[in-house]
Parts: C-alpha cells; structure tokens; sequence
C-alpha cells in the first residue's frame, strides 16, 4: 500500500494480482468494506486472458481518476493487475489537472514499490 497526501486528501494506493474478473470482484468489497467513509474507491485493471481492462473514476470527474491509473499499467506493461486508489477527500478541490497527477502518482508509487520488493 502506498499513501499520499495532497492538500488535505489523501489517496491510499492497493495493487493486486488479479487473472479473473471473480477475484477483483471480491477484492473491490473486500476495500469497500475497509474503506466504508471513503469518498471515491476509483480502480482500473488489465486481464491478458480473457483480455479485459477496465477504468472507473468512481464519481470523480470522468477520465481524472480510471483513466490515469489504467495508463500506469500501460506504462509499466504489467497484466493480470488490479491498481486501486481510496480517496478521502480534505475539503479542498483539486481540479481536473490536479485529480489526475495524484491518482497516477499513487498509482505509479505502488507498481514502483512492488518493483522494489
């Protein structure tokens, strides 16, 4: 897990291993659960077979949120990969621009980390 802090919000930042929609099904309640005052739990995921991706901004504005974690997978060619980020939000917006910096740096953070394992 990776958290980070922006202006009062914070994002926490989940990776799984993840080869059928079932699991990330079960994941996603499993973080809906643990995070019930959550504002927004946006995720995205890569499946190779069947291939399958997914984004969801999870009521952010659309392509702030999904979008940009999707695009972290991408960038690090990883598959059967389920990224999710928990926002709490701090009370001050962060704009378009600024939802999208921090959804793909803690999504960027935690692919780095498992890196490092």
């Amino acid at each position: 897990m990776f958290e980070y802090v922006i202006k009062k919000s914070k994002f926490f930042g989940y990776m799984f291993n993840a080869s059928d929609v079932d699991k990330i099904k079960e994941i996603l309640e499993r973080l809906k659960k643990e995070h019930k005052k959550a504002t927004h739990i946006t995720y995205a995921y890569s499946i190779k077979t069947p291939f399958l991706e997914k984004a969801v901004d999870d009521g952010e504005p659309s392509g702030t949120a999904g979008k940009p974690i999707l695009n972290v997978i991408h960038q690090n060619n990883k598959v059967n990969i389920l990224l999710v980020v928990v926002r709490y939000f701090g009370g001050i917006k962060l704009g378009a621009g600024g939802l999208l910096r921090a959804y793909s740096k803690t999504a960027s953070e935690c692919i780095k980390l498992d890196f490092d394992n």
